[in-house]
């Protein structure tokens, strides 16, 4: 039996008692072969990205990265870790930005804290959450001043962009020739550069 299949099990043996500590899911997910995000006791897998996911989230992510070579500036896709404490909720992002240096969770080299930029590409079974939910979450971060929808199935893009007094501002971009702008790092990207190589016909979904 693999690490794996023991944590599956554990967790649906625990069903009658659902509520984890944030110690023992990070002890569990630190063995496990898939991925789950933790909401205030409870532990959720997460479902696997489609290529085009995948490919949309690269695309963004590495063209901010080279972008900002040389600057005070971290990227990350995918597997970095993200702790929202004011609700208890640990969680990753599709693609994360940090201004300066990488803030991590006490004892912690896997799980930061201060994101400015989220990005998340939206999937069919994710696309209410992150626009709802997911993004009050969100907002709970002090140093976050950016929230990006990039749709997979279309290209189209929401930005929400935080402003000096604390309001929230809605940017919609459509097509190949829109160019996203960023508020929170300098870059800009055309929807064409960003959907580069994504098939929408493809019979992938999730």
């Amino acid at each position: 039996m693999t690490a794996s299949t023991e944590i599956r099990e554990e967790v649906i043996e625990r069903k009658a008692q659902p509520y984890y500590t944030p110690e023992e899911y990070l002890k569990l997910e630190e063995a496990a072969e898939f991925r789950s995000e933790y909401h205030d006791g409870k532990i959720i897998p997460m479902t696997g990205g489609t290529p085009n996911h995948n490919q949309i989230a690269l695309n963004f992510g590495g063209a901010i990265n080279f972008a900002t070579i040389g600057k005070a500036y971290r990227v990350n896709v995918n597997d970095l870790r993200l702790w929202i404490p004011s609700k208890r909720v640990y969680t990753y992002p599709d693609v994360m930005v940090v201004a300066g240096k990488l803030e991590f969770l006490e004892g912690r080299k896997d799980t930061i804290t201060n994101a400015v930029m989220v990005a998340e590409v939206l999937s069919k079974s994710t696309a209410n959450y992150d626009r709802g939910d997911k993004f009050k979450l969100f907002r709970t971060i002090p140093t976050l001043r950016e929230y990006i929808l990039i749709d997979q199935y279309e290209m189209h893009v929401e930005q929400f962009s935080k402003t000096d007094d604390n309001k929230w501002v809605l940017s919609e971009y459509d097509g190949a020739d829109a160019v996203l702008v960023l508020s929170s790092v300098q870059f800009e990207m055309s929807l064409g550069e960003m959907y580069d190589r994504v098939d929408f016909e493809s019979e992938y979904d999730e």
